[in-house]
């Protein structure tokens, strides 16, 4: 399988084991949720753990596979202000936790590009 063929099931396995994660460890992504949103901090964990196994199902589908990737590149930036609360919130805490939440910022970034990544090569191949 050349790297091309993997990279879509990839970023299909890394959506789904986050997906698989807000079910089974919910509380640490209820943290994450900003209190401007509407709802239970829960409601949203759990509305993005289906809407990442929904995208991995999607990219992991050769047919849907550039529709699920474009939605997925929208899906990592729609994300990206949870991701800024755990940065703020976690400040304070030690330094291995807090370089965590600090380093999740700008991987946001390559997780985009791969998004997109993959749904070119998708366009490319119909």
């Amino acid at each position: 399988m050349s790297r091309s063929e993997r990279s879509p099931l990839l970023l299909a396995g890394l959506l789904a084991a986050a997906g698989v994660a807000h079910f089974a460890a919910p509380r640490s992504f209820d943290a994450t949720v900003p209190s401007s949103l509407p709802g239970t901090p829960r409601t949203w964990t759990y509305a993005s753990g289906v809407a990442e196994l929904a995208l991995a199902a999607g990219i992991a589908a050769p047919r849907t596979r550039r529709a699920a990737a474009r939605a997925t590149a929208a899906f990592f930036v729609g994300v990206f202000p949870a991701n800024i609360k755990m940065a703020v919130d976690w400040r304070h805490r030690p330094a291995p936790l807090k370089a965590a939440a600090i380093g999740r910022l700008p991987l946001q970034v390559p997780l985009v590009l791969w998004a997109r990544s993959v749904a070119q090569s998708a366009e490319a191949r119909s």
